[in-house]
């Protein structure tokens, strides 16, 4: 029995976390493994579908969301160890791949030409619907006077990721995405990005929390994000930044 007991207490802490986290976390969970000498599996996700599977019963012991709201949410609900902690906030690029017929610019004025000159035919962006990178790229572009002419041109993903996936590819003209993505060394050799000013859109305040059934791993894993060097060394590496005093 309690051998039994040590090995559940120690099993892989189930995390769910926002798809912008895809290229930072690992590198997070790999030096907590080496650490801490425990695992976490990780899933990715939009924000809202992964809190929407933690209220659905789903058996994440740790939510990672791009957008607090959704842990708020699930704290009212009863469903969580407290409000949790912000981790980071997020950034947004324009992202051109390779042969992209778009011009980066800090102000954004080549994406408003090409999209004016009609070169723009496929662009590619979160669904705002559930991803929040996907609701502040819909707020640049309301800002820039582009959403209601780029909106026949939308290429929807799921997540931050698949958005990045897309705007990569080569299909689409390019795509407003995470920083922390397009930033990635192997996204990054595929084309060009241009910060986007983070005042054009809502703060991206990155919230993760304990889901109540939250075991020991994940636990001492929520910890390690907070406080480690390597944490906040991996999340600045690509991109985010960080709550004051971190």
């Amino acid at each position: 029995m309690g051998r039994t007991l040590a090995a559940a207490q120690e099993r892989p802490a189930l995390i769910a976390a926002a798809a912008d986290l895809k290229f930072a976390l690992p590198d997070i969970a790999g030096a907590f493994a080496r650490d801490a000498g425990k695992q976490v599996r990780i899933t990715y996700g939009s924000s809202g579908d992964l809190a929407r599977q933690i209220a659905q019963g789903a058996p994440f012991e740790m939510l990672m969301s791009a957008d607090e709201r959704y842990v708020f949410d699930l704290h009212r609900a009863g469903l969580t160890r407290g409000e949790g902690a912000l981790y980071a906030t997020g950034r947004l690029a324009l992202f051109a791949p390779r042969g992209s017929p778009l011009t980066l610019d800090a102000d954004l004025r080549g994406l408003q030409v090409a999209v004016a000159e009609g070169r723009i035919t496929r662009f590619a962006i979160a669904n705002p619907q559930h991803a929040p990178y996907g609701q502040a790229a819909r707020q640049v572009l309301e800002r820039l006077g582009l959403w209601p002419r780029l909106q026949p041109a939308l290429v929807l993903g799921e997540n931050a990721s698949q958005a990045m996936q897309f705007a990569a590819s080569g299909s689409c003209q390019g795509g407003i995405v995470p920083l922390s993505l397009a930033s990635a060394p192997e996204i990054a050799k595929l084309g060009t990005f241009e910060r986007i000013p983070p005042e054009w859109h809502a703060p991206l305040r990155q919230r993760m929390v304990l889901v109540a059934r939250a075991g020991p791993v994940a636990s001492a894993f929520y910890d390690y994000v907070r406080q480690a060097a390597a944490a906040r060394q991996a999340l600045s590496r690509f991109g985010f930044a960080l709550p004051e005093g971190k």
